[in-house]
């Protein structure tokens, strides 16, 4: 079984762990994705989530409009400019979800044994009698015995906001349901989900479409999440379509959250820019036992193709609680440990009574879990991947991995124009931070780069200077740079690319 390693140096005593960390002053490699939302969207509390680490912001469509999320991110440009903070923009789509519309916003209370109906009257008043979807095909496509989950979030064992539903028997486009678990509903969306059942809806909606082609062509998005992704097909048409919105430079996070998807992964991961797993819906398409091997083979796959990989669904108790779980805790840890690039943070940022606590905790948790991890063998199972020939990319990115480490390195600077050489370095995953130095585009994005906008190069001044020193001084503006550090240096000139070490001086 692959994942889940960590390398400890001895001598090494239990009671070591009880001593204090400086971790928590050093920024986590682990990228941190906040849902921005209404206990999120303040410029106040964006700023200290960004302080507090997160590196990527989420807007979910399912349950905000444009008009909602363009008030939202521009609070997130002025929080970027005051806190000089790099932060990406991540659009997440609605795809083949089937909801439950609670126009009026009423909790509805259900109680164990209590019958409930389903129907596809949207015109009917939500109730805790019944419930109308946006799809009229519910009926047809559930039998008796099945398995229906609601809720605004989806059935965890540990929350009262979700429900678990068995179907009796279906009467036209109804469908009855035996209530299993007292829960009450609340907020304006409930999603509705039926386990290992195929929805005859397109993954890419009209709905995604005109959000990408307005709001998501506005702000120049960085990232697309495409919900429910279960084929490559689903992949290849978001990319077709980016492309024709003039948006060549967004990446496709595929979101893997059925059995369907599951299927189709390692097709769909060639295609994809990066992976999200997520686990609230495939938790429960897969078998309970069954998730964590699922996690770590899907996790081994991203890492052995370079290709980044995030995680959601980790601290659910911290949507109500200050602390995690002791299970929420590990399983987080673990999944560094298993390789994974990101953890994406959904009902504990964007509804959550502790947003900005979320992130520091989750921050703190991947830096000791970064800490440990078994980076050599991580980098030899990579190498052996590869095999032999090995392209000059691969093997000029390695050695500069090879180099920093072995250097003992602060951090690495890449130069890079397309974000192919950085991506190839950070592959092999070092473990120091990598730092990109864009050319020639290096200001064409305000939530990136707001904070270089006064800076210019001196006479005489080589680019690969006023480079060398815009990362100097981020890195030191991070605090992962001081006085007599080394850094290494990967630049590409021409046809070929040049390793070397330099000194901070300070």
């Amino acid at each position: 079984m692959q994942g889940g390693q960590m390398f400890v140096e001895e001598p090494f005593t239990l009671s070591s762990v009880l001593t204090s960390s400086k971790l928590s002053l050093i920024p986590s490699l682990t990228k941190i994705v906040g849902t921005l939302g209404p206990k999120s969207r303040s410029i106040g509390v964006i700023e200290a989530c960004l302080n507090a680490g997160m590196s990527v912001a989420r807007f979910d469509f399912s349950a905000f409009d444009g008009d909602y999320h363009k008030e939202t991110i521009e609070n997130l440009k002025i929080a970027v400019k005051n806190t000089k903070k790099l932060c990406a923009v991540m659009l997440d789509t609605v795809g083949p979800e089937v909801q439950v519309n609670n126009r009026s916003g009423k909790p509805i209370e259900l109680k164990a044994d209590d019958r409930l109906t389903i129907t596809s009257d949207v015109g009917i008043e939500p109730s805790a009698d019944v419930l109308a979807v946006n799809y009229n095909r519910l009926a047809q496509i559930v039998k008796k015995g099945d398995t229906i989950f609601l809720g605004q979030y989806l059935f965890t064992g540990s929350e009262t906001t979700s429900v678990w539903l068995e179907v009796l028997e279906t009467k036209g486009e109804d469908v009855i349901c035996l209530v299993k678990n007292t829960a009450t509903l609340v907020g304006f969306i409930f999603t509705v989900y039926v386990p290992q059942v195929h929805i005859d809806l397109p993954t890419l909606t009209d709905y995604d479409k005109k959000v990408i082609s307005s709001w998501g062509s506005h702000y120049n998005i960085d990232f697309v999440a495409l919900s429910f992704t279960r084929h490559v097909k689903d992949v290849q048409e978001l990319r077709a379509f980016l492309i024709a919105q003039n948006l060549h430079e967004t990446q496709i996070f595929a979101k893997i959250e059925t059995v369907e998807g599951f299927k189709h992964f390692d097709e769909i991961l060639k295609e994809a820019d990066g992976i999200i797993l997520s686990r609230g819906n495939l938790g429960i398409d897969l078998p309970p036992e069954k998730v964590f091997l699922f996690q770590k083979s899907a996790l081994h796959k991203c890492n052995m193709v370079g290709k980044p990989a995030i995680l959601t669904r980790v601290v659910d108790s911290m949507t109500e609680n200050l602390r995690p779980t002791r299970a929420e805790a590990t399983d987080v840890a673990n999944a560094v440990l298993d390789g994974s690039d990101g953890i994406l943070l959904g009902a504990e940022t964007l509804r959550g009574l502790y947003p900005v606590e979320a992130i520091k905790t989750i921050g703190r948790i991947c830096a000791e879990a970064e800490s440990v991890y078994n980076q050599p063998l991580h980098f030899k199972k990579a190498l052996k991947f590869l095999g032999e020939p090995m392209s000059h990319a691969e093997s000029v990115a390695s050695s500069a991995v090879r180099a920093a480490i072995k250097v003992k390195a602060a951090v690495i600077v890449v130069f890079t124009s397309s974000g192919l050489a950085v991506r190839l370095i950070a592959k092999y995953r070092p473990t120091m931070p990598v730092l990109a130095v864009v050319i020639p585009r290096l200001w064409t994005n305000s939530l990136r780069w707001t904070f270089t906008s006064s800076s210019k190069a001196t006479s005489g001044e080589s680019s690969e200077e006023f480079g060398l020193k815009l990362a100097f001084r981020h890195g030191k503006s991070l605090g992962i740079l001081k006085p007599n550090d080394r850094v290494v240096v990967f630049q590409k000139m021409g046809d070929s690319s040049v390793v070397k070490m330099v000194e901070f001086e300070g």
